[in-house]
């Protein structure tokens, strides 16, 4: 009778420690899974994260930069354009000799050129540009354009056959219309980055967002001299959320996307207008880094006059994705 007793009670011991086991095996399991399905979303929220960071600390240093930039090349066409009107009252030459055409003039050489077309699909497509699961590379480039990055950057992208996007700045434009001509005559998505860059102008205001992409929509319209030109695409200067104006810019987001605007910000980038003389490698370091964990990448950059190691980095850049499978993109994919 003792040993039956016995018995029974190590066959409930024997079970007993079967259930412990197989609980703990269940339970490791369940949390492995959780694991390893939450990884990618805490990989994206700290690369979000920190590009706000980014965002927020070099706000007043990238607005200065450009402010000056765009402040020392008005300076300069000023002086030149007294230099030439003492010299036009000194000689006696042909009437349109040496004289620029109009920018809003009509050309021949943007006749025929692709124009973007209003998609309606256009705000959920910018997006899947960011977080796609095919091996899409869409190449981007703010603040410009720029007398001696911009040409240099058009360059490198003819000698690949790649194409680019370039998030052009109204003021910008005015300055440089026959660049602005030059990037779309050779296939490249020209879209709006604002007039100013000049963030307590831009962000005073819902209202002034939209006067900055009306104006420059206008600037990019005179220098391709086609009116019927829309860009439907607006970067915000220093991202469309973060920083000091982050509700501001969330309620003129809005605004633009019923106006049938998309925006874009991007999911990875070379750093350059984090600080000021980084050099190529510092670029291309800074870009795999932040382009790891996306299959899909929408690759900020900037050609403003002072980028040159954009320039050096960018051949490096897109051998390197070619050689891992990627097709470039511009934004025509979306609007077209």
């Amino acid at each position: 009778m003792e040993y039956g007793k016995h018995l029974n009670t190590k066959k409930l011991l024997v079970f007993l420690s079967i259930f412990v086991i197989l609980f703990v095996i269940i339970f490791a399991s369940a949390l492995l899974t959780s694991k390893a399905k939450n990884s990618k979303q805490k990989k994206a929220e700290s690369n979000n994260k920190g590009q706000s960071e980014v965002v927020s600390k070099n706000e007043t240093q990238e607005e200065n930069v450009v402010s000056n930039e765009v402040a020392t090349n008005t300076s300069e066409n000023e002086n030149n354009q007294v230099e030439n009107d003492t010299t036009s009252k000194n000689e006696t030459k042909p009437e349109n000799e040496n004289t620029q055409k109009p920018s809003g003039s009509s050309s021949s050489s943007t006749s025929g050129k692709k124009l973007p077309v209003s998609n309606p699909d256009s705000i959920q497509l910018c997006k899947q540009a960011q977080s796609g699961d095919e091996k899409n590379i869409y190449l981007t480039f703010d603040d410009g354009p720029s007398p001696n990055i911009t040409p240099q950057v058009l360059k490198v992208l003819k000698q690949y056959d790649v194409p680019a996007t370039f998030f052009v700045l109204g003021s910008r434009v005015e300055l440089y219309p026959e660049l602005v001509k030059q990037e779309y005559n050779e296939g490249h998505y020209i879209a709006n980055h604002g007039y100013s860059h000049k963030y307590s102008s831009i962000y005073s205001s819902e209202q002034a967002v939209i006067d900055e992409y009306n104006t420059t929509e206008t600037a990019i319209q005179n220098a391709l001299g086609i009116p019927e030109y829309h860009s439907y695409l607006f970067r915000f200067p220093g991202g469309s959320s973060g920083g000091t104006y982050h509700n501001l810019k969330q309620s003129a987001k809005s605004k633009l996307e019923s106006m049938g605007i998309a925006s874009t910000n991007w999911n990875c980038l070379t750093g350059d207008a984090e600080a000021v003389g980084r050099t190529k490698d510092q670029l291309l370091s800074r870009l795999y880094e932040t382009a790891e964990g996306w299959t899909s990448l929408v690759v900020l950059m900037h050609d403003a006059n002072d980028k040159q190691a954009t320039v050096d980095a960018l051949p490096e850049i897109i051998e390197h994705y070619k050689n891992e499978g990627y097709t470039f993109k511009n934004y025509y994919d979306i609007f077209q």
